[in-house]
């Protein structure tokens, strides 16, 4: 693995094309709107807080975070290039994130069931209490 220094960022401003393209560079892309770009624009405008990762000039990774930064943040999205997992991108995403919020803040997710043994060794617990609402329309 020839990749350089990962270098981490909270004002990226990245493009909807880059940003789908590294969805569907990383598992999330089978469970994100990638054939929408319009919803992938507010996806991105409207995120409170948002880390990005990256090797050089390539993104290789993001945490998207909706918040009021002094209780709760929502961990929307962590996005992790494939060919760039399990050196611990991901974490150092949430540890930036956390970073950007407030001691007092509480950092919530939802997973996909295969992402539990992720998330718990970094120190989130499980809340089986969450209730979900599907969107109006697709």
């Amino acid at each position: 693995m020839g990749h350089m220094a990962i270098t981490y960022r909270d004002d990226a401003r990245l493009s909807v094309p880059q940003a789908i393209d590294l969805y569907r560079r990383s598992t999330l892309g089978e469970r994100r709107p990638v054939d929408q770009p319009a919803v992938f624009e507010d996806m991105l405008r409207h995120a409170d807080l948002m880390l990005t990762a990256w090797d050089g000039d390539r993104l290789v990774g993001i945490a998207r975070t909706l918040t009021d930064f002094a209780y709760v943040a929502y961990l929307a999205d962590l996005a992790v290039d494939e060919a760039y997992q399990r050196q611990g991108i991901g974490k150092a995403l949430i540890e930036h994130t956390r970073q950007g919020l407030q001691p007092t803040c509480s950092l919530v997710l939802l997973a996909a069931p295969k992402a539990a043994d992720y998330y718990e060794p970094l120190g989130f617990e499980h809340n089986p209490r969450a209730w979900v609402m599907a969107p109006r329309s697709v």
